[in-house]
């Protein structure tokens, strides 16, 4: 600690020890998605390995973000800048994954479906194919409907702008350093997450049980699982964030001086939050 100490008083980059975090990450990762796979493919144990692969990893956030919080009273403000620009360029990759999602969704709608439809060559890969949006695929049923924007999506956009607007009033709470208005803050924002995930989960019965919509089913069923989902798992890794978060406030470890970690999860929860509105407007709206 003393030659930690003397290392940032004469301006030295500190670096961290070596962490295990990341190779347990990747195995709870492998579980998970192994388990999602064999549950999709109607294997009995699916379900028991996608929980464990969830469970490992939210244990592994919880024990990453700890050792990540010991050591930031140990950094100084080089380093502080590094692990700003490093989520800042986490966002972007982030935001570049979610771009060409939209992107793929954009060309079939507006590109592949229309062409398939025009009749000439493209039309002798889906024979008698009228065009129109939800659409399945060749020697697929086709009658889909389109997941409506009212009902649970409208109640979730209202449940993450006011998440957003609590994680904002925690920000300032820290900022001046009253600690019951963060806590308080924290757990709205918390509940309002998980109780997104929850009506996300139904919305995703109710497809599956009453409109028949499935991954199975082409590519309306494709894009608008992987889209919904793939954020929905960002919202349940900021969900953990902001868990963490509020343990460390209750202990006091959130200072005005000292919430360099809580500063990273406001700006990836309203990363999740302004995700979310564009997915409403292109998924079930347009």
């Amino acid at each position: 600690m003393t030659t930690l100490s003397n290392d940032l008083e004469a301006g030295r980059y500190f670096v961290p020890v070596p962490s295990r975090w990341p190779i347990r990450s990747a195995v709870a990762l492998l579980f998970l998605v192994a388990g999602a796979a064999l549950w999709l493919n109607r294997g009995g144990s699916g379900p028991y390995v996608l929980g464990i692969g969830l469970a490992a990893l939210v244990l592994i956030l919880f024990g990453w973000f700890s050792d990540v919080s010991g050591e930031g009273a140990q950094y100084n403000s080089q380093v502080d800048r590094s692990i700003r620009w490093g989520m800042a360029w986490l966002i972007v990759s982030e935001v570049m994954v979610f771009a060409g999602l939209f992107g793929a969704l954009f060309y079939l709608r507006e590109i592949s479906v229309p062409d398939l439809a025009a009749g000439g060559r493209s039309a002798d890969l889906w024979p008698g194919f009228a065009g129109g949006w939800p659409v399945t695929g060749p020697g697929l049923p086709g009658d889909l409907k389109a997941m409506q924007a009212k009902g649970a999506p409208t109640i979730n956009t209202i449940m993450l702008l006011c998440s957003g607007a609590a994680i904002t009033w925690a920000h300032h709470a820290a900022e001046r350093g009253r600690r019951a208005q963060l806590v308080l803050a924290l757990f709205v924002t918390l509940a309002l997450g998980t109780a997104f995930l929850y009506n996300q989960s139904q919305e995703y019965r109710h497809a599956i049980t009453a409109l028949h919509l499935t991954l199975s089913q082409g590519a309306y069923g494709g894009t608008f699982y992987v889209l919904t989902g793939l954020h929905g798992v960002h919202v349940a890794v900021g969900a953990t964030m902001v868990a963490v978060m509020l343990i460390r406030a209750l202990m006091g470890r959130i200072t005005p001086h000292g919430h360099l970690g809580f500063d990273m999860v406001t700006w990836y929860w309203h990363f999740v939050g302004i995700v979310w509105l564009l997915l409403f407007v292109i998924v079930y709206v347009i």
